[in-house]
Formats: C-alpha cells, sequence, structure tokens
C-alpha cells in the first residue's frame, strides 16, 4: 500500500513539473516573439504626409525651439535669485510653480502614461502577455514607489552628512528645548538648569563674567514658546508677526533651514532624473518621424512643457541652493537632454523602426515608469510641499492664485494632448 501512494506521489509531481515546464516554455517564446521585428508593422505604413526633406527642417527648428525654451525655463529661477520679485520665497515664484507642477502633473498622467499604454497596446505585440495584465499601471506604480524610497533614503543621507540626526547629544544639552520642562508660566516660578559640562572658555552654560547665573528672559523664552504652538488665526498671526519684526524663535531654525536644504538636494536631484528619462524618449520620438503633420504640434507642445519643466527644476535647484558650478551643470544637462534625443534619432531614422516591437515595448516601459516619477514628484514634492505649508494656510489670496495656476497649467498641458 505504501508502495502504491509513493508512486502515486511521484506520478503526480512529474505531471506538475511537466505542466510547469510547458508553461515557462509558452512564456518564454511568447516573449522571444514578442521582441522579434512583425514585417507588418512598419514606421512607413503608420505615419501619413511623410516627407524626409521638410521634416528634417522641422526637426532643426525644434532642436533650436526646445533649447531656448529649456534654457529661459531654468535659467529664471537661478538668475532670479538676485532680483527681489523673482526670489524663491515670493508669492509670485509659488504661483508660477503651482503652474509649472500643473504643467508636470498633467505629463506624467495625460501624455506619458497615455503613451506607455497605447504603446504596450499596440496589435504589433503579440496578445500574450501585453494583453493579459495592466502593465503601464504597474510599471508607474514601481516607479511611484521607488522614487519615495529614492527620496527618503537620499533626504536621510543628506540629513546625516549635514549633522541633522535626531537622537544626538544635543537633545540632552542645556538650551534644548525639548530638554526642558516648563512650567505654568503664570505660577513665577523659572526653571534654572546648568549644564554639567563646561564651555570652551571653561564656564559653565549662562555663567557670566562676575560668576552669576544669567536667567533674565527665560520666563518670557518660556511664554513664547508656548505660543509658537497655537494654532488657527493665532498661528497664522504670530506667523506673519514673526515675519514683520524679522524676529523669530532662534533655536531650531538653523536645523529646520538645513533639513529644509537637504530635502531640496533631493528632490531637485530626484526630479531632474524623471524629466531627462521621459525627455530622451520624447526626444527619439519625434526625431525618427517622417511626418511633417506630426513633427509640427510637437514643437509647440514640447516647448511649452520644456519651459515650465524648466522652471520647476529651476525653482528646486535654487531652492536647494547648489555652488553655481553645480547648478549650471544640472541646468545644462536638463537643456540639452530632449535636443540630444532629437539629434540621435534623426540621425537613426533611416534604419530604425519605431512601430517594431521591441521598441514599443522599450518606449512603452519607460513612459510608464517616467510617469510614475513625474506623478510622484508633482504630487509629494512639488503640490503638497507648498500647498500644505503654513505660508499658504496664512494668506487666502495666495490659496486662490495657487491653486487657480495649478488647475490652468494642468488643463493647458492636458488640451495640447490633442495636438500631440
Amino acid at each position: 500500500m505504501l508502495f502504491f501512494e509513493d508512486l502515486w506521489e511521484l506520478l503526480y509531481l512529474d505531471r506538475l513539473g511537466s505542466r510547469t515546464r510547458d508553461l515557462s516554455g509558452q512564456f518564454l517564446q511568447s516573449f522571444s516573439q514578442s521582441m522579434n521585428t512583425n514585417t507588418n508593422c512598419t514606421s512607413s505604413g503608420f505615419e501619413f504626409c511623410r516627407d524626409d526633406s521638410a521634416a528634417l527642417v522641422l526637426k532643426l527648428v525644434a532642436i533650436v525651439s526646445i533649447l531656448i525654451a529649456g534654457v529661459s525655463g531654468i535659467a529664471i529661477p537661478l538668475v532670479g535669485r538676485q532680483c527681489r520679485f523673482l526670489k524663491t520665497d515670493g508669492s509670485l515664484f509659488v504661483a508660477a510653480k503651482a503652474f509649472a507642477a500643473g504643467v508636470i502633473l498633467a505629463t506624467g498622467f495625460v501624455h506619458m502614461l497615455a503613451g506607455g499604454t497605447e504603446a504596450l497596446s499596440s496589435p504589433c505585440l503579440p496578445k500574450y502577455p501585453w494583453s493579459k495584465f495592466p502593465f503601464p499601471g504597474f510599471f508607474a506604480m514601481m516607479a511611484s514607489l521607488a522614487t519615495l524610497l529614492v527620496d527618503f533614503v537620499g533626504t536621510q543621507y543628506y540629513e546625516r552628512k549635514q549633522g541633522l540626526n535626531p537622537g544626538r547629544e544635543e537633545h540632552g544639552r542645556v538650551g534644548s528645548v525639548d530638554a526642558v520642562s516648563y512650567p505654568d508660566p503664570d505660577s513665577g516660578i523659572v526653571p534654572v538648569i546648568v549644564e554639567t559640562g563646561s564651555g570652551p572658555n571653561g564656564k559653565v552654560f549662562g555663567e557670566e563674567e562676575g560668576g552669576g547665573m544669567h536667567i533674565v528672559g527665560m520666563h518670557a523664552h518660556v511664554a513664547h514658546h508656548r505660543h509658537s504652538h497655537a494654532h488657527g488665526k493665532d498661528a497664522c498671526e504670530g506667523h506673519v508677526s514673526d515675519q514683520s519684526r524679522g524676529h523669530g524663535h532662534s533655536h531650531g531654525f538653523e536645523e529646520g533651514d538645513a533639513e529644509n536644504g537637504a530635502r531640496h538636494v533631493v528632490v531637485s536631484q530626484v526630479l531632474e532624473l524623471g524629466i531627462v528619462s521621459h525627455s530622451i524618449i520624447i526626444g527619439l520620438s519625434l526625431g525618427v518621424s517622417q511626418s511633417p503633420c506630426t513633427i509640427r504640434p510637437l514643437i509647440a507642445a514640447l516647448s511649452f512643457h520644456q519651459f515650465f519643466e524648466g522652471f520647476a527644476l529651476g525653482g528646486c535647484i535654487s531652492q536647494a541652493q547648489f555652488k553655481n558650478s553645480s547648478a549650471i551643470m544640472m541646468a545644462c544637462f536638463f537643456s540639452i537632454t530632449t535636443p540630444a534625443g532629437i539629434g540621435v534619432g534623426t540621425a537613426i531614422a533611416s534604419f530604425y523602426n519605431s512601430h517594431s516591437p521591441g521598441a514599443l515595448i522599450a518606449e512603452g516601459i519607460l513612459d510608464s515608469l517616467s510617469a510614475g516619477i513625474l506623478v510622484y514628484m508633482a504630487l509629494v514634492d512639488l503640490i503638497a510641499a507648498d500647498f500644505l505649508s503654513k505660508r499658504m494656510s496664512c494668506n487666502f489670496r495666495l490659496q486662490v492664485v495657487s491653486y487657480f495656476m495649478l488647475f490652468l497649467g494642468a488643463g493647458l498641458m492636458a488640451l495640447l494632448a490633442i495636438w500631440a
């Protein structure tokens, strides 16, 4: 009896293994077939209004136009650091950045994700596996999650690099608000906490030249600290009054500014990565096209898109306070990416088939990944960072203008999808 049971299990496992091998073989065969060029899917069969000479002239115009738009867009925030009305902490910049964020959001949702979906659902691709699973949304989701991970790890790295880790010895030192237990300010009791170590001049914290302890103003500091945590109208009034007097809470602001600086460094680099990744695909798509009817609307759409993407990226670079050499390098890298993609596409247009299965798969995956990166950056690092800030919540006029500019930028960029 045991012999027959063992024989049955062996036969069952053998049947299961053969079925698994058959399925894996079918998948590999389908995937290899999807990478082979289908002779029925050629560029000439999909392009109308084909004119190689006119297309070449329009490509040169596109290179110049997009290059100028990109340089102008990214240069305004960088040069504007020296101008009062173009500084990154001004209301005009916040409103313009909201418009640029809307453009980037619409680029991710309407242009890149739709382009990836169109490429991966092309009839030139086999139905299995490309029509059996929503790959564009999956790749976009994974790109967003990967961007979140890079965003988090990068911010932690720069904070550690600048010595901004929580839990350091400063939390136990005198002068740290978290280490002081504040009594009721109405009780009249003033806490006096003396640091056990000595400073560089051999005196303990608060010790004056005559040996006395400087405790005057501690009670006022307690009251001001309690007041700084108010909410609602009082918080906004305190925010405005601190800005108008040019004096604020001295402890914590330097560390907060440094944390914001590290955050802006990561945001600018990840945003440039997302922009560059899809700029290459856009440039190649325009460069390999031989149809003037396709290229003409793309020139206007990509110039508009490149200008405001450059403006948003330039604002992040300006807020990160990079060195001039690093800022110029990032600006140049952004500005030349799309024109370089157009040049490469023009060079390979004679033998490159943009409708081959391999090209469609590569384009669809990269478009979907770019869409996920752009959507994450637009929603989290551009829109949420500004629209959920205290400055925005305390300025109703700025709220109205910023939301109007956000919807206007997203609407105009989405509208361009009709032509490009």
